[in-house]
Parts: structure tokens; sequence; C-alpha cells
């Protein structure tokens, strides 16, 4: 990867990051500069570690325009979703075994493997279920209602669900999902970020506990790093009551699905041994197939011609002999779609003549 980025000229199709000509810089700026006159306590000093008042006052407000309904004082601010997730599973009574589906988040089946915690089938007994239930990554699909139904009926007894609503807002859709936490707050770790739809730079997420667990995640939010950053928090506060996050999302979610459009007409072309299901949004396309290529061969000739993406085994929960691969349209420039595609059907076939 890191000799895929040193690479001059090549076109990635690799990490899932946003795109950074979709990043709001000058509301940003003016909210930085807002955020630093008027809160120079929380913006400059340490700060409590459940976060500031009033962002969590804020987050409350857009969980509650979704149907959940949770209070300021039971949000934690976190230190960008990543945080929330291992906070959520350390708080958790148990998580030596941790259910997931067949192909999930990559960052979040790393955190449970490194907690020493047993990757396991949905339908296994656990003590945890990891879901995104809103748009799923790599593959970007989203819960019917029966599948909601099972979730949430499998959250019983010692079981908890940690619902990763990383992407809310960029779906393709008008319709806005509710999230489980509205169903079942007292089974739901939720957490959310800012990281997609505004900028990961910021470092800021947020986790919602049960409330008899809310405790427990706290001190464990204390003792990772004591506080997230209380500039970009003060720098949010100001930016999100000019209640422009909603229209933002939206222009987002438009151009991203032009460009999944693209990346979809030519990996029809170009690579015609791969299936795949149209994303409801998200970052990515997954990729299937029947080739039983390394996927580390495949990605050396793929830097080779200039091109990257992101293993497929990296997202699965148990290994596969099948060539997978997981490309996010997300941040290339829509021109260079078609040729990225056509590089890496290059290099494809190239391993396959080897």
């Amino acid at each position: 990867m890191r000799r895929a980025a040193a690479t001059r000229g090549l076109i990635s199709f690799a990490g899932g990051l946003p795109d950074p000509t979709r990043f709001p810089k000058a509301r940003l700026s003016r909210a930085f500069l807002a955020g630093l006159s008027r809160h120079e306590d929380v913006a400059l000093q340490y700060s409590w570690p459940e976060g500031d008042l009033e962002l969590r006052r804020e987050i409350s407000r857009l969980l509650r325009a979704r149907g959940a309904k949770v209070p300021a004082e039971r949000i934690i601010v976190t230190s960008g979703a990543q945080q929330a997730l291992v906070i959520a599973a350390l708080a958790a009574p148990r998580h030596r075994t941790v259910a997931v589906e067949p192909e999930s988040y990559q960052g979040a089946l790393d955190a449970f493997r490194a907690m020493g915690a047993k990757l396991v089938p949905l339908s296994a007994r656990a003590d945890l279920e990891y879901s995104l239930p809103s748009v799923s990554n790599p593959r970007g699909g989203r819960l019917t209602t029966a599948q909601r139904r099972e979730a949430l009926a499998r959250a019983q007894g010692n079981r908890y669900l940690i619902e990763d609503d990383a992407y809310d807002g960029l779906s393709f859709g008008d319709d806005q999902s509710r999230p489980l936490l509205a169903l079942a707050p007292d089974r739901v770790f939720h957490v959310g970020t800012f990281s997609k739809v505004l900028s990961p730079g910021l470092r800021i997420g947020w986790l919602v506990a049960p409330d008899r667990l809310h405790e427990r995640a706290l001190a464990q939010k204390q003792q990772q790093d004591l506080q997230a950053s209380g500039l970009s928090q003060a720098l949010l506060v100001e930016y999100l009551r000019t209640g422009h996050l909603a229209g933002h999302q939206r222009r987002c979610a438009h151009a991203y699905r032009r460009k999944l459009a693209k990346l979809q007409k030519a990996v029809r072309s170009s690579l015609p041994e791969f299936r795949f299901d149209t994303p409801i949004g998200g970052f990515s396309l997954w990729l299937e197939s029947e080739l039983e290529l390394s996927e580390l061969a495949v990605l050396a000739a793929a830097v080779e011609a200039r091109v990257s993406f992101d293993l497929g085994s990296n997202f699965r929960a148990q290994p596969s002999g099948k060539l997978a691969l997981r490309l996010c349209y997300s941040a290339v420039a829509e021109g260079q779609i078609e040729e990225g595609v056509a590089r890496l059907a290059q290099a494809i076939e190239r391993v396959r003549r080897r």
C-alpha cells in the first residue's frame, strides 16, 4: 500500500477515502475561527472525556431526526469511529466471540482479532454482533426489514450488537434509515462519525452505549486518550449550527453515485469475469470472481501498471481461495475511472498468463 501511494501517476481505488474536492473547506475554516474565538476554554483546554456538551446536543439532534431519542448525556464523543468500536467491544460484558457478516469492515475485524476475539458467523452463538445496517462496507448494501428484525432478535441474553453507522447520510436514495439504536437502545452500541461526509482529519466520532454500560464505556474512553480533540469539537459545533450538513450530504451522495455508475460501466466492459451487486451508498464496489489467483501477485502487477485496489481477504472473516477486490470510487477523479479499470484488467491478465 505504501509503495502504491509513492508511485507517481497511480490511479488508486484503495483506502476508502472521501473525495478531497468535496471537503467544505471554506465553511469549516469559518467554523474553526468562530469556535476558537467563542470557545477558548473548550477548544484549547483539557475537557471531560464524554466531550463538549454543545456538540453532544447537536449529535443528539441528528439522532432524534432519525428516530433515536437519545439525550446528550448518553453520547460519548470519540476520536473517530474506530475508537468508538474498540470502546464498545471493551465495554461489553464479554467479547470472546464476535459474530460478523462474511465480508465486513477491515478495521473492525482487525480490532476484534487484536482483542483475542474469535470471529464467527451471524448464526453462531456469540458475545457480540457487529453490523453496518444502513450502508455496509465493503458491499454498500443495507439490511432489509426482515434482516433488521433478525439482528435484534439475536441481540438477547448475553449478546449485544455494535451498530456501525459510519456511512449515514451517504446513501443514494432520499430515504434515511432508522438506526437500530432507536429500536433496542438497551442492546445496541451505536457508533457514528463525521469522517466520511465532512473530513476524516477532524477525528470526531461518537458512541451511544446501552444505559447500564455507559459508565463502563466512559471509563474506557478516559483511559485511552482522556478526550477527543477540543479544537475539532468546537469547530463542529459552529459548523453544525449553520444547518449546512444535510445539503452537503446530498451533494456528496449525488457526486459519489455518478462515480459509481462510471465504475460499474467500466467493470462490465473490462472485467466481465467479476460479479457485483449495485451499492445503495458508501464509497466502494465489491467484486467477486471464480479466479484462483494470488491477490498479492495481482496487487503487485497492478501497482506496476500504476493502479491499486484493496485486497478482498482483508474484509473476509474466513479465508477464501477465490479472488475478490474492493474498488473505492470515492476519491478517484471521474475522468480516471475508466483508465484505472483498464489498467487493472491488464494487470490481472498478466498474472493469469504467468
